[in-house]
């Protein structure tokens, strides 16, 4: 790269790592300041597109978890205070009301005054429960944390894995009884099997073992890598199959552009978790794969990412992985189309996402640039996981200097 190159990346991404330090902030202080329900305890179950919170709202532990993880994350990285004490309201709250003093797992949802709603056992439900601990633990040392998320692992392990088939089965009753409705949401196919929950397991025990480097968890977390590689990417097209049998034989052929560019890179980041220098080249390799895959869901007339190949809506999660996992696309491959992505999935988020009248981000945006009516400012799935992972990601990726050259 020429001198003259070397300027220009290092003027686009010290811009880039400045505008998204901004946004973190303002996305933080928009779920302190709104979400937070002091008469109730733990923070509101939904809000509206004008901040209207609806008090008779269920609230979910996939909220709370992400909410918890965003927090604890934006404190350990920036070494806030602030940012810790919500943290800790949230994880007093999680383990106060969610963890199962039973049966042992997390409730799937409580009422708005904190008691269990719907006791379902959800695998997708504990991993982020386990995320959010873990985290907590990284940004406070506080012991308790990681005993609760040691605790989830040891659910999952004992009702959840399959010893036959591998992988994970995807719910339980409170219990661990098995159910016949294992659906993750009323939008999904009722299958055993799924890939949304084993990429999110995939991330839970990674974060997990930064701070509890067991042995057994270590297995896990290769097998659930290996999974991916052996059964879940598709070799020919590099797109994520998305529902299985417990035999692991494929139940769709949707494509979901977001979580091929989403498992990108985080498939990356757990194999570098491990250690495992073959494991992690492979991965680097997937990385770069994964997300030309989904690039083929760029809409290049405004630079955003559908959300599948069969429903077309530009949903704010997927612009937020796709900021990170093209980015990091980048820095493997040294391609500058890849960059360019990433920053365009920016200026898509600030030209259709930003909700410059009352903050956060919208939802999404349907095929004609209407913003999508009656979905949650924040809400069951409407998190801050996505969009400040993706603004702390960014920053560490680009250093202060803004040196982070391809290919690093």
């Amino acid at each position: 790269m020429t001198g003259t190159g070397r300027m220009i990346h290092k003027n686009i991404l010290e811009a880039y790592r400045h505008d998204l330090q901004r946004e973190l902030g303002h996305i933080l202080d928009w779920w302190a300041e709104h979400m937070a329900d002091p008469e109730r305890g733990g923070f509101s179950g939904r809000i509206d597109n004008l901040n209207t919170p609806d008090p008779g709202a269920a609230r979910g532990i996939v909220l709370h978890s992400r909410i918890l993880w965003a927090f604890a994350a934006a404190a350990r990285i920036q070494n806030d205070a602030r940012r810790l004490a919500t943290a800790q309201y949230a994880f007093d709250y999680l383990r106060r009301h969610f963890i199962d003093p039973e049966y042992g797992g997390v409730f799937w949802a409580l009422t708005p005054e904190g008691q269990p709603l719907n006791t379902r056992k959800q695998i997708y439900g504990l991993a982020f429960a386990m995320y959010g601990l873990s985290e907590y633990f990284r940004a406070s040392g506080q012991k308790p944390a990681l005993d609760e998320a040691i605790g989830l692992f040891h659910w999952i392990e004992k009702y959840s894995y399959d010893a036959v088939r591998g992988g994970y089965l995807e719910a339980f009753a409170c219990n661990g009884a098995p159910l016949s409705d294992l659906r993750l949401s009323p939008k999904d196919r009722n299958d055993p099997k799924t890939m949304n929950t084993h990429l999110h397991l995939l991330e839970a025990y990674a974060n997990l073992y930064r701070v509890w480097p067991d042995t057994l968890l270590a297995q896990r977390l290769r097998h659930l890598i290996q999974l991916f590689l052996d059964h879940i990417i598709n070799p020919l097209s590099g797109h994520l199959i998305l529902f299985f049998d417990t035999g692991w034989a494929p139940q769709s052929d949707t494509i979901s552009y977001g979580h091929d560019i989403e498992a990108a890179w985080l498939i990356q980041e757990a194999a570098g978790v491990l250690g495992d220098g073959p494991l992690l080249a492979r991965c680097r390799e997937y990385a770069v794969i994964g997300a030309t895959a989904a690039a083929r869901g760029l809409d290049e007339t405004d630079g955003g990412l559908w959300y599948e190949n069969q429903v077309f809506e530009k949903h704010w999660w997927a612009q937020a992985e796709a900021m990170v996992g093209f980015l990091n696309a980048w820095q493997i491959s040294g391609e500058d189309h890849f960059l360019d992505k990433s920053i365009g999935c920016w200026q898509f988020v600030q030209r259709y996402l930003l909700d410059r009248a009352h903050g956060e981000w919208f939802w999404g945006i349907d095929s004609r640039h209407r913003v999508m009516a009656g979905e949650d400012k924040a809400g069951f799935w409407k998190c801050p996981y996505h969009n400040s992972r993706a603004c702390l990601e960014i920053m560490e990726r680009i250093p202060l200097s803004a040196d982070a050259a391809a290919g690093g």
